[in-house]
């Protein structure tokens, strides 16, 4: 006995499916969706959502870092929780007054970056990438680049690293911190560069570097587009639209591996 026919019908540039995890030739199965599809949807946007309202372990972030030999601190936004840091995104680009009060405290004098990990709209993209990306990135800097001590902050928005690089008194903020999730990416990590960190300041005076994680930009290429964009801004004193992304352009400091950041 042959077995029945597939109602579904596939769709001629399936092939292609291979190649991307974008949402295309889905197939139907009549004038609908097939089944399995229709489940991986309601999984990839359970993901999301999860992503968007799970809390960041802060704990085992601190402690990963410490294990690199980082020194952390701990910071948090004016939003009281996650309800509020949605309704309230301005909230979320303000510190609070304690810990303003407390981050004051461990002010360091001429550092050169303040690394601010936000969790951001995805805790899960920092808890999977912050610190992989870390340790790639100390590869390209020299020794004497002096850093702030690394700051986690919770309910935090871009522009939180603005006021906390001012109260280190940072050249530049780095604010590594998770993006808005999509259906097949709920784990994005986006990095934010500013140079002369201070409450005010606008998304055009910013680099950014978006989609970090393996199946996006992978670590060590983030790594080095990082390292050169720190070098430039601190060579050129600035970031944002006057300061574009030329890293593909550096010379190799060895063959096979990217050049190496130095002031």
């Amino acid at each position: 006995m042959s077995s029945p026919e597939s109602p579904v019908t596939l769709n001629p540039w399936a092939q292609w499916r291979s190649a991307t995890p974008a949402r295309l030739a889905l197939g139907r199965a009549g004038s609908g969706m097939p089944t399995d599809e229709t489940l991986r949807f309601g999984w990839a946007h359970a993901m999301a959502r999860d992503a968007i309202h799970a809390a960041l372990d802060a704990d085992a972030l601190e402690a990963a870092l410490a294990a690199q030999h980082w020194e952390v601190a701990r910071a948090r936004s004016r939003a009281a929780d996650r309800t509020e840091y949605l309704r309230r995104p301005d909230l979320g680009r303000q510190l609070d007054e304690d810990c303003a009060t407390r981050l004051l405290g461990e002010r360091r004098y001429g550092c050169d970056v303040c690394v601010v990990i936000g969790d951001g709209l995805s805790s899960l993209a920092v808890a999977r990438h912050a610190v992989p990306l870390l340790a790639a990135l100390r590869a390209h800097l020299p020794p004497d680049i002096r850093f702030a001590p690394v700051v986690i902050a919770t309910q935090a928005r871009v522009a939180l690293a603005d006021e906390v690089g001012e109260l280190f008194g940072a050249a530049l903020s780095v604010m590594l911190i998770g993006e808005r999730p999509g259906l097949s990416s709920p784990d994005s990590l986006g990095i934010y560069l500013t140079h002369t960190p201070k409450r005010g300041r606008h998304d055009a005076e910013r680099n950014c570097i978006s989609n970090v994680r393996p199946e996006g930009l992978p670590y060590e290429a983030a790594a080095f587009k990082l390292a050169w964009l720190m070098r430039e801004s601190l060579r050129r004193g600035l970031t944002g639209v006057g300061l574009k992304d030329e890293s593909d352009l550096a010379v190799l400091d060895e063959p096979g591996r990217p050049p190496s950041i130095s002031r």
